[in-house]
């Protein structure tokens, strides 16, 4: 995130907050970042991708949307999806997420999405039934405050 997004944009460091998924107690590291977003009075902006799945956050398709921040088993589409950033060809198969009822309480939410591939994910989180099985950002349809920036590969669909 550093190097791809935030060393490109004018943000203060201090105001820049991602869980650690390198620390050595991963279940701590989610309750502590959980705790740290309530201590800092919720999310002002949450900045979110879409997977081709539908997921936001690393929140794969599931039975039921998540709460806090979790560790996630990725699926297979997700990991073939971002081995491209792993030149040493050891894509991780887990990773650290806010949960969907986290991104959700956040006061302003932008989604930003590029891509043909992206276009039935797009269609289903903006037009489709609600649902985290089938597309867990379906869930933003319901947010007072969402705002998605999509190019026109992306946009195709709807």
């Amino acid at each position: 995130m550093k190097e791809n997004l935030f060393d490109h944009v004018d943000i203060p460091c201090e105001r820049i907050h991602i869980p650690n998924g390198n620390a050595a107690d991963m279940e701590e590291e989610c309750r502590n970042y959980d705790a740290s977003i309530k201590e800092a009075g919720g999310i002002d902006i949450q900045l979110l991708g879409i997977g081709r799945n539908g997921h936001i956050g690393f929140n794969e398709p599931a039975p039921f949307f998540t709460k806090g921040t979790h560790v996630v088993k990725l699926q297979q589409s997700t990991i073939d999806a971002n081995a491209r950033f792993f030149t040493d060809g050891k894509c991780p198969t887990s990773a650290v997420t806010m949960g969907i009822a986290s991104i959700f309480s956040a006061k302003k939410i932008v989604l930003i999405a590029t891509g043909e591939e992206k276009a039935d994910a797009v269609f289903h989180a903006i037009k489709g039934q609600i649902s985290p099985s089938e597309c867990p950002a379906s869930i933003l349809q319901l947010h007072p405050d969402t705002t998605f920036l999509l190019d026109e590969k992306a946009a195709s669909k709807l």
